[in-house]
């Protein structure tokens, strides 16, 4: 080996050293000014307020001001491009709803980016399962009821959602799936039109988030025939579990937190160490239970694992419903 090469490995050796050195060293002093989540929902919504439960918390934590920047639309392309396009030095992050990461991919044409590949993802911060409900007048008292009805009448009996391709239709077609059964799926404008609809009478059966649709459960108003969580959960003892029905039905909205491909891991692993610590708080649990939504703390690894299962199951259902991208 000739000097020249030498000295070259040796000064390759030395600014990748200086290069690690100044890496470690600006990850130590972060953070040293306020931190952005940026949420694809209008301030207000559900995942808007609970950006801001989770970034007082990080406020009192970190020492820095944490400032919301709402990017709805689009299905969240708009919140998304603007996380891609940011820099990957922690200042940065995003808070997102289910449907950005795994439905919008599925059935936008612009939505070109891919959660896994394009962002780094740290933290789940809170699931909601769906519920399925009919109106006090239905003779239908459960899960076995429903499916009974509908295969009795394949394509007959009505199931409303929100609306088409949100994370409650495709709860209610991935039951179908399950159990070989065809519902008339009904989709709504918003959570609001749906619920007069089965109460009314109007649609046999409605399925959607546990938040606006809990209430009127306790309140007799609504029948709760199913929880689409894997086991019962607090707020929602006596609600049978879909799964015992149909086999494998463990559907939830969750929110997940995400940075811009490429941020140091220190820097996420210190976000995920305190989003953790705050969804352990009492008053976090409680303030997240008001929307219906459970607190969720797990490593990085189990977000992402998370991640990847969830993006599977609903694209097996989107693909199975010959849904393509608009």
């Amino acid at each position: 080996m000739g000097r020249k090469t030498i000295f070259k490995l040796t000064a390759a050796a030395l600014l990748a050293g200086v290069t690690t050195a100044g890496a470690l060293a600006q990850t130590a002093a972060w953070p040293q000014k306020p931190i952005r989540i940026i949420i694809p929902s209008p301030a207000g919504a559900a995942p808007d307020l609970i950006a801001r439960i989770i970034g007082d918390k990080l406020n009192r934590a970190l020492g820095q001001p944490v400032l919301m920047e709402n990017r709805p639309g689009a299905g969240g392309i708009v919140a998304m491009n603007a996380l891609k396009a940011s820099a990957n030095d922690g200042y940065t992050i995003a808070l997102v709803q289910a449907a950005v990461v795994v439905v919008t991919p599925f059935t936008y044409k612009e939505a070109t980016y891919d959660a896994e590949r394009d962002f780094e993802t740290f933290a789940i911060a809170g699931k909601s399962p769906m519920l399925f409900v009919t109106n006090a007048t239905n003779p239908a008292k459960n899960m076995a009821d429903a499916i009974a009805m509908a295969k009795a009448k394949p394509g007959e009996v009505a199931v409303g959602n929100p609306f088409r391709t949100s994370l409650p239709h495709l709860a209610s077609e991935m039951a179908g799936q399950k159990m070989n059964v065809k519902f008339q799926q009904v989709s709504f404008a918003n959570t609001g039109q749906g619920i007069q609809a089965v109460v009314n009478g109007d649609a046999a059966f409605y399925v959607d988030g546990a938040g606006p649709l809990i209430q009127l459960v306790r309140s007799g108003r609504l029948r709760a025939l199913a929880s689409t969580a894997d086991t019962e959960l607090p707020g929602m003892e006596g609600i049978p579990l879909a799964n015992k029905t149909v086999p494998g039905l463990n559907v939830y909205g969750w929110l997940s937190m995400h940075a811009p491909k490429g941020t140091p891991v220190a820097i996420m692993q210190r976000l995920n160490t305190e989003i953790n610590a705050a969804m352990a708080q009492p008053d976090v649990i409680s303030k997240f239970n008001e929307f219906g939504t459970y607190a969720t703390p797990g490593s990085m690894a189990d977000a992402q694992k998370f991640l990847k299962s969830e993006i599977g199951q609903f694209g097996s259902v989107i693909r199975t419903l010959g849904l393509k991208p608009e």
